[in-house]
């Protein structure tokens, strides 16, 4: 089906956002000059803090706009592309092994992290920093309901808004308790041989595939242990324990349809090592900005695998 526009829906969100640190950041008003020697003098701290933020405020709701345009971009393009129907609810909570909910859980919640960290970056308090950035990934994400509940193949789903609230709380939670991010979701991705099987579904290419086919998808969540270890500790805070989980064999949610095929559903757990990239010791800029990036995915590593088909079974190398 046609999409809506997404810039409009980014552009609401950006100026919610604008407002909002406007609001709580501008600087108070200067008094009338009754007593010129009495008054305080501005403090140079929080003199580039306002002007700092007057300066990354504007980068930083444009780069929101740009951003989620593109994603409900390619949403419509290669997710919502049938007819619509009047806005309906759907229960979806038992298909795909739930796996699309720890989905919006990952993405909220990274969406969530990128608003906090840039809103420190602007120049905004700390407080108001997580409280303001804490929900944008559950702001971002759910006006996505609306095109699935719209959809005659899908409806808009209660769990879904639940996961993204959810993983947006979990963002907010960890940066009130510690100030950062200790535990933290990953996805790692590899294509299967499922979306050949059912490719309007499961995707018709690899961008398509890694947003649709859940057969490839494995979302961690990796622990930062160091950090809850004394500080003489000699752990290196890069290398974290990591616990995963994804599912097979699921090209209908239909037990049936997945049976004709000779297919049978079923869950995978792992344990494996993941390296935090944001604790790679790095004085060059880019490289951060990189590392930052790359460090929502679960990098390829070793894995012990155990699932209720096969048992336990060891990966040399499982992303």
């Amino acid at each position: 089906m046609p999409v809506l526009p997404g810039f409009l829906r980014a552009a609401g969100w950006a100026s919610l956002l604008s407002g909002l640190l406007l609001s709580g950041a501008r600087p108070a008003a200067a008094q009338p000059p009754l007593a010129v020697a009495a008054a305080p003098l501005p403090q140079p701290d929080s003199l580039a803090g306002s002007s700092r933020l007057n300066r990354r405020l504007p980068l930083l709701a444009g780069g929101l706009v740009v951003s989620y345009s593109s994603l409900m971009y390619v949403l419509g393009q290669s997710w919502y592309t049938g007819e619509k129907t009047r806005l309906h609810w759907f229960n979806d909570l038992p298909e795909w092994k739930q796996l699309d909910k720890a989905g919006h859980f990952w993405g909220a919640f990274h969406e969530s992290r990128g608003a906090v960290d840039m809103l420190r970056w602007a120049g905004v308090p700390d407080r108001r920093s997580i409280w303001y950035g804490g929900f944008v990934g559950f702001l971002l994400q759910s006006p996505i309901e609306l095109l699935d509940g719209r959809d005659p193949a899908y409806g808009a789903s209660a769990t879904d808004l639940a996961a993204n609230f959810l993983g947006s709380a979990g963002l907010i939670g960890q940066q009130l308790a510690w100030n950062e991010v200790r535990l933290m979701p990953k996805l790692s991705f590899h294509p299967t041989r499922y979306a050949d099987l059912r490719p309007n579904v499961l995707g018709r290419n690899l961008g398509e595939q890694f947003l649709k086919d859940y057969n490839g998808q494995t979302y961690w969540l990796c622990a930062d242990v160091g950090a809850f270890l004394p500080a003489s500790s000699r752990w290196p805070r890069w290398l974290q324990p990591a616990l995963g989980y994804g599912a097979q064999q699921m090209v209908f949610n239909d037990p049936a349809a997945n049976a004709a095929l000779g297919l049978r559903s079923y869950r995978q757990f792992y344990l494996s090592l993941d390296v935090d990239l944001r604790r790679i010791p790095t004085n060059n800029k880019v490289l951060k900005k990189v590392f930052y990036t790359l460090s929502i995915f679960h990098l390829p590593a070793p894995a012990l695998e155990w699932n209720p088909r096969r048992g336990f079974v060891a990966h040399g190398l499982y992303y």
